[in-house]
């Protein structure tokens, strides 16, 4: 056995590859020494014949992992952006070979998994969830757009669930996240452990045998109709006079929250939903995805956004422009952008 003592643990059990994201206090938040070291363990096992499996967890029990080194990013947008860009690309190509991981691949997503956790827990081959799962793509609280492969499994949620779940950035549970494709198995937060304490002695359908229950009932399922409804408008604009115009609780909730949202980002984040699900594959989605990741480096949006939520933590971000109908349609077209040629997996 083998262990790193840095931001991710990494050791071999029996024929079973650990990976846990040890940066506890940023509740495993990626950086990029992070997915360097994922890369490279990865790397390393695909080719030993001892390995038959990978597991990645996150330390601290507060979950898989917030997402990405959002300060790191916003530091970085104010400068040059290129470490962000390295970042992305990095992360992404991370994200695009856990997909196509030719080993049985197990994420481990109870607690908060948003953002980067989302990439790194939602691609792969066996994903588990509990009751303690909080799964999100918060994006648009910051003024950026959802990304991490995260369009390409939002444009595929049943119905318009992925629109809504995208353009509130709320967070939604582990029966959801079965529900609509985030997520494969439900096991009970006390037996967690046990679980993966099984997967290196008795194999993973061993495991997943043992200690899977039925999930609850999923809330965003049972709300379909008037999501479906609603996220039927052409823009932003149409679906927020629609979800006002709804009855429902939930509907004007979904609006209050989308009020607050950056315009641009709401907007691009719109098209990059819709579009996603016209492409044929996860690559082509990440490909579209740094496109719109690498422009929004150049968006006030971005920048104001993260200083709102996590540098002066003043919660009232001065989005520009500040209605959805003064963002046009040249502005989003710029977030779609041909870039270089890039590949990704």
């Amino acid at each position: 056995m083998t262990r790193s003592a840095d931001e991710v643990v990494t050791f071999v059990d029996g024929a079973t590859g650990e990976l846990v994201l040890n940066r506890p206090s940023a509740i495993n938040s990626l950086n990029q020494s992070m997915i360097d070291a994922l890369k490279a363990a990865m790397s390393t096992w695909e080719n030993d014949d001892k390995v038959q499996q990978l597991v990645l967890s996150g330390a601290g029990g507060r979950g898989l992992c917030a997402g990405g080194d959002v300060i790191a990013l916003y530091h970085s947008a104010r400068g040059d952006g290129a470490e962000a860009r390295r970042f992305w690309f990095d992360e992404y190509c991370l994200i695009a070979e856990i997909a196509s991981y030719p080993k049985p691949f197990v994420t481990i997503m109870d607690g908060m998994v948003m953002g980067g956790g989302v990439g790194v827990g939602a691609h792969a081959s066996v994903r588990v969830v509990s009751e303690t799962s909080q799964i999100a793509m918060p994006e648009v609280g910051i003024g950026f757009v959802p990304d991490v492969g995260g369009t390409y499994l939002l444009s595929r949620a049943p119905g318009l669930i992925g629109l809504h779940a995208a353009l509130t950035g709320t967070a939604f549970s582990g029966s959801d996240a079965i529900a609509i494709g985030f997520a494969d198995h439900y096991v009970p937060s006390a037996m967690l452990g046990a679980f993966e304490r099984a997967i290196p002695t008795e194999g993973i359908e061993a495991a997943l045998s043992a200690y899977t229950v039925r999930p609850p009932t999923s809330h965003l399922l049972e709300q379909r109709s008037w999501i479906d409804e609603c996220y039927a408008g052409d823009t932003v604009g149409e679906i927020v006079d629609n979800l006002c115009a709804h009855r429902s609780a939930e509907a004007s909730d979904a609006a209050s929250i989308i009020a607050t949202r950056s315009p641009t980002a709401l907007t691009v984040t719109l098209q990059a939903v819709r579009r996603a699900g016209n492409l044929r594959s996860l690559e082509e989605v990440l490909r579209q995805e740094y496109r719109v990741s690498c422009a929004a480096l150049r968006s006030q949006d971005f920048v104001e956004g993260i200083r709102a939520q996590l540098i002066d933590k003043d919660r009232n971000p001065r989005w520009s422009p500040a209605s959805l109908e003064a963002v046009s349609d040249d502005n989003v077209e710029q977030f779609f952008a041909t870039t270089e040629n890039i590949a990704f997996g």
